[in-house]
């Protein structure tokens, strides 16, 4: 019965499934390979993401937010994590892990420990503006959301854990919260289901590495932010040493939509293994900085030309993209021409969705110091609880401030990439790769730069060079080693 019930939820909004060509193609021609993006109005989730409409309950509402959620939550537990499988969810903070295997990780059966939903709104890295867009003017999808994700995962309560300069985002938040509680939606019989499930939010004291789970988790705690060890995983020891799913704020927000439309309808969207619909932020050198709502898959190029107004002095002045958020590699424009925005086609271009904050780089940037920027930011933020992140992320910044004006050798861009290496995979946490890739992908797609720049500092300063030094072996059409 829960589950004809369910059912006729999704087939009521199957009018809303994107229409595609579906003509027969002759057996003899080859069919081409299905283009993405240009995203239609009716297939929208985030659809007051510029604030068009009242953002909270009366506007909630009308946009269908809770509407028949007593169905869903009157499901089995099994069927919502099953359905989040099925449409091919993968979360939304930037680790790209499959959501519904996540939250399948949570137990079925209590041994006296309540479990808890911690949701990620910390959102400290740079270039992504996403979730506060969803808590500032849809912050209903989210807790909507975290009732059905907390249900699925058998959790008594969510704690909405957020950055602590959003103070405007954190006063929605409450109030949305207060509204849902009015409703009868959250708390005690939470939509008239007889679960009972309480939201919570807290605001942490804006430290980049809280937004790692359990950094997060150590800070909600009240202690110092600080990354655990793992194992024990969140899942069987985390918030008060009880089972926890940390995940991100857009995740948990698509999932009404997911269990409403059919994951069928969310798997059409992008390629196979990047599903669904994806919120991307533009900024950098385009006309119209901003984020909006596209299908996954979509090429970069098109997203920036269709959304952002194109490239700042038009495509040929591009000079490169870190498309994933502060933390991943750039690339070239000659990559750029054909990448797509999504987990593998990134990943097979060196570098990583992460959380789809493009940073767009004209031909008017100092590469060297760009990167050198957020190698600043890094050891800033860094936590000092490992040694390679503590010591690394200092030494990176010493080597490309002499970089930035040339006064280095060849040598020591190899020295940089090795310390890279030495920095990644090496630390408890991701900040430590963090720090690394941006460096590395300036090494790996720029190196020609920095030894221009060596070049040029030599030649206006041959007094600075007082010994001899060899490179590693260059790669091939590099510069050879100097010998004075």
């Amino acid at each position: 019965m829960m589950l004809r019930v369910i059912q006729r939820v999704v087939s009521s909004n199957r009018t809303h499934l994107r229409s595609f060509n579906t003509a027969a193609t002759p057996a003899t021609t080859t069919p081409k390979e299905k283009s993405h993006g240009g995203l239609s109005d009716a297939d929208r989730i985030f659809t007051n993401l510029y604030k068009d409409e009242d953002p909270f309950i009366n506007g909630a509402l009308k946009r269908g937010d809770w509407y028949r959620t007593k169905d869903i939550i009157a499901c089995p537990q099994d069927f919502i994590i099953e359905e989040i499988k099925k449409s091919g969810l993968r979360g939304r903070g930037g680790a790209g892990f499959s959501s519904g295997l996540k939250y399948s990780f949570m137990p079925k059966k209590s041994d006296g420990r309540p479990s808890y939903v911690v949701i990620n709104a910390d959102e400290s890295e740079p270039a992504t503006c996403k979730d506060r867009e969803i808590m500032r003017h849809d912050p209903h999808k989210l807790l909507e959301g975290a009732l059905i994700c907390g249900y699925a995962m058998r959790a008594k309560a969510a704690y909405i854990y957020i950055r602590g300069e959003f103070w405007e985002e954190a006063e929605c938040l409450e109030k949305a919260i207060a509204e849902a509680y009015e409703k009868g939606f959250i708390g005690k019989n939470a939509c008239g289901s007889g679960y009972s499930f309480d939201i919570y939010v807290h605001s942490g004291a804006g430290a980049y590495i809280c937004g790692e789970e359990t950094a997060l988790l150590e800070s909600l705690e009240g202690k110092t932010g600080k990354p655990r060890m793992k194992p024990p995983y969140p899942a069987g020891a985390g918030l008060y040493g009880c089972p926890t799913t940390v995940t991100n704020v857009e995740t948990v927000s698509v999932c009404p939509a997911i269990m409403k439309r059919g994951g069928n309808w969310f798997a059409s969207f992008g390629r196979k293994g990047n599903a669904g619909i994806k919120l991307y932020c533009i900024s950098g050198h385009v006309n119209n900085p901003c984020t909006v709502e596209e299908e996954m898959s979509i090429p970069i190029r098109e997203l920036i030309e269709r959304h952002a107004g194109g490239i700042r002095g038009g495509w040929d002045n591009l000079l490169g993209i870190i498309p994933g958020g502060s933390s991943v590699p750039i690339i070239t424009k000659e990559v750029c021409e054909y990448a797509l925005m999504d987990f593998d086609s990134l990943k097979d271009c060196g570098t990583a969705l992460g959380t789809a904050g493009l940073i767009v780089l004209d031909k008017s940037t100092d590469v060297i110091d760009a990167i050198l920027r957020l190698g600043k930011f890094y050891k800033h933020e860094s936590c000092g609880q490992c040694t390679p992140c503590r010591e690394g992320t200092g030494w990176m910044v010493d080597m490309l401030e002499r970089m930035k004006i040339g006064d280095a050798d060849y040598a020591e861009i190899d020295m940089l990439w090795e310390l890279t290496k030495e920095i990644e995979g090496h630390t408890i946490c991701a900040l430590g790769d963090a720090a690394a890739w941006p460096v590395q992908g300036l090494i790996k797609n720029f190196r020609h730069v920095i030894e221009d720049r060596i070049d040029k500092y030599k030649a206006q300063h041959p007094h600075a060079v007082k010994k001899r030094i060899y490179s590693h072996l260059p790669p091939k059409g590099s510069h050879q080693p100097i010998i004075i």
